[in-house]
């Protein structure tokens, strides 16, 4: 499986997903994004939202 379009993501996009087969054969589905808000993106973006919290704690150290 694969899901295409992850690099410029925006909220609520609908992504391609490919789906590979076991004989090879591949269908491709639309899944629609559940990062709501652009801070969810900045969590994602940084590994998650605990990585993203210690990166703001250190800066504002």
């Amino acid at each position: 499986m694969a899901i295409k379009g992850l690099d410029t993501i925006t909220p609520l996009a609908e992504v391609p997903c490919e789906i590979t087969y076991a004989d090879g054969s591949v269908k491709t589905i639309t899944l629609k994004c559940r990062i709501d808000t652009a801070v969810e993106i900045e969590y994602i973006e940084n590994g998650g939202v605990l990585h993203y919290v210690l990166r703001n704690l250190a800066r504002a150290a």
